[in-house]
C-alpha cells in the first residue's frame, strides 16, 4: 500500500536539494483519510523543473497511485509542485509547476507531460497547507509560503464551479461534495473535510435535494456503493441548486467586503 512517505521520497530522489519542503493537505489533515481519499502532497521547489524531470515524476508516481499501482491497488496520489518564487510573494493567478492526479492518468499513459501554468486551485490548496501546518519534509509551511488573501480564495473556488458542474455526470460524488465544500467555505470562512461540508449543507437544503447529498456523503465514508442509477436527475438538480447558492453567497461576501464600516454610534 502506497504511503505518503513514498511520494515524498520520489520527489526528493528526482529533485534533490532543489526541494524546499513537502507538505500534507486534504483529507489527511481535515479529520483523517476516508475510503476514497487521495494522498495529497504539495512540494515547494527552488527552481522550475525540466520536461525530463516532469516525465520522470509522472512515471514514478504512476507506479504508486490508484488501482493500477504496481504493487496492487493503492490510494490515488495527488502531487502538486510549485516554485517558491511563483507563490511568495503571493500573486493571482498562482502558477503550478507540476501536477499528478489519477484523473490525468490516461493522458500521461499516452505520453503527455504536464506543463507549468496558471492554477487558481492553488489558492485553496495553499490555504489548507498553511492551516494544517503539517510538514512532511522541510521547514514549517508558514516559513515557505505566503498567506492567500480571502478575496483570492473566494475568487478561486467560485471560478471552478462551471467546470465542476460539467463533470457532475462522470464524477458525481466528488462534484457534489466539492460544491458543498465551496458553499461552506464561502459562508463560514473555513475549509473543512467533504463529509463535514455535507453535514453543514444538509440541513440548509430543501428536503428534495437532501437524499442525493446524503448518498454522496455515505459513499465518501465507505457506507454505501457509488451508484446513481436509481436517482435519475437528482445529482444534476442538486448541482444546479448548490451552484446557485454559491453564487448568492459569493455575491453577499463581496458586497460585505465592499461595504464601508458602520461608524454610527
Amino acid at each position: 500500500m502506497t504511503r505518503t512517505d513514498d511520494v515524498v521520497l520520489v520527489v526528493q530522489e528526482i529533485l534533490g536539494p532543489d526541494v524546499v519542503g513537502q507538505y500534507a493537505h486534504g483529507s489527511a489533515t481535515l479529520g483523517g483519510l476516508r475510503p476514497h481519499s487521495d494522498l495529497d502532497v504539495l512540494g515547494v521547489l527552488r527552481r522550475p523543473t525540466t520536461a525530463g524531470e516532469r516525465r520522470r515524476l509522472v512515471r514514478r508516481i504512476m507506479t504508486l497511485s490508484g488501482d493500477r499501482a504496481h504493487g496492487g491497488p493503492a490510494r490515488p496520489v495527488e502531487l502538486t509542485l510549485v516554485v517558491q518564487s511563483e507563490v511568495r510573494p503571493w500573486r493571482y493567478p498562482p502558477r503550478c509547476e507540476f501536477q499528478y492526479g489519477e484523473w490525468l492518468r490516461e493522458a500521461y499513459e499516452r505520453g503527455e507531460v504536464p506543463e507549468p501554468g496558471p492554477s487558481p486551485d492553488l489558492a485553496p490548496l495553499i490555504t489548507m497547507v498553511l492551516g494544517a501546518a503539517t510538514p512532511l519534509a522541510g521547514p514549517p509551511p508558514a516559513q515557505v509560503l505566503a498567506p492567500v488573501p480571502q478575496a483570492d480564495l473566494l475568487r478561486a473556488i467560485t471560478e471552478g464551479v462551471p467546470e465542476l458542474l460539467a463533470e457532475v455526470g462522470t464524477d458525481t460524488r466528488n462534484v457534489l461534495l466539492t460544491l458543498a465544500r465551496v458553499w461552506t467555505t464561502i459562508v463560514t470562512g473555513e475549509i473543512v473535510a467533504k463529509d463535514a461540508a455535507a453535514d453543514w449543507a444538509l440541513p440548509r437544503l430543501p428536503a428534495g435535494h437532501r437524499p442525493a447529498l446524503a448518498h454522496a456523503r455515505a459513499v465518501y465514508l465507505g457506507q454505501d456503493r457509488d451508484r446513481w442509477e436509481d436517482r435519475p436527475g437528482a445529482a444534476a438538480a442538486l448541482g444546479t441548486y448548490l451552484a446557485a447558492r454559491i453564487e448568492e453567497a459569493a455575491g453577499e461576501a463581496v458586497a460585505g467586503e465592499a461595504s464601508p464600516p458602520d461608524t454610527a454610534s
